[in-house]
């Protein structure tokens, strides 16, 4: 079945509630406080602008952390208004993909955690008498996501150019680091809620 929708200001007013209102600005520098300060005008702005076809997505801003390895990696600051509209399409795609989900896979649903998983894996070890356990890693899985091949799997359900488009958008939008920008052809960066989009329940 295939799916038309459309992100309303309603839809966009609850996905601003969800978000994370802290953190670090995007390459834009507006808070979650700048935004709200005059909010029904700045939405009113997205809407227009998402309707027609007028929505720009800005670069994520690109910030390093360490790891526990002592190795780093890299997380994308999207702007704030991105992290709405990004928001608001989550909350959408995540309502037509929850009956393909799996009743084991709690990475990136409402209501799941890594504990949730950590402790299904226990229970799991522990019924079953398990002695070993495998730990199995992509390496630079959502460096090297290829676009088009997300937007197909996409167009499997989701029939509507407006979104397609603004997922196009985001992967498109590129990378700002130390000043410095860097064009998106592959990949997405961690820490973006597009992100999300690659959960393999997606892929369906």
């Amino acid at each position: 079945m295939h799916h038309h929708f459309f992100v309303g200001p309603l839809t966009n007013r609850e996905a601003l509630r969800r978000i994370k209102k802290g953190g670090t600005a995007g390459v834009d520098k507006v808070t979650a406080s700048d935004y709200v300060i005059d909010l029904d005008q700045n939405l009113y702005n997205l809407h227009q602008r998402l309707c027609r076809g007028q929505y720009v997505a800005t670069p994520v801003k690109r910030i390093w952390i360490e790891k526990e390895n002592g190795k780093q990696r890299p997380i994308g600051i999207p702007a704030f208004e991105d992290k709405i509209v990004q928001k608001a399409v989550e909350m959408i795609l995540s309502a037509i993909y929850e009956s393909n989900f799996y009743d084991f896979s709690h990475g990136f649903r409402s209501g799941h955690s890594q504990h949730m998983a950590i402790k299904e894996l226990r229970e799991n070890c522990i019924r079953n008498n398990t002695n070993w356990i495998v730990s199995a890693d992509i390496t630079g899985l959502f460096d090297n996501i290829d676009h088009e091949h997300l937007r197909d799997f996409l167009k499997l359900r989701v029939n509507d150019g407006g979104i397609i488009r603004l997922i196009g958008k985001w992967l498109k939008a590129g990378v700002m680091e130390e000043g410095n920008y860097y064009r998106s052809d592959s990949g997405t960066p961690q820490g973006g809620l597009c992100k999300a989009l690659h959960n393999p329940p997606y892929a369906k």
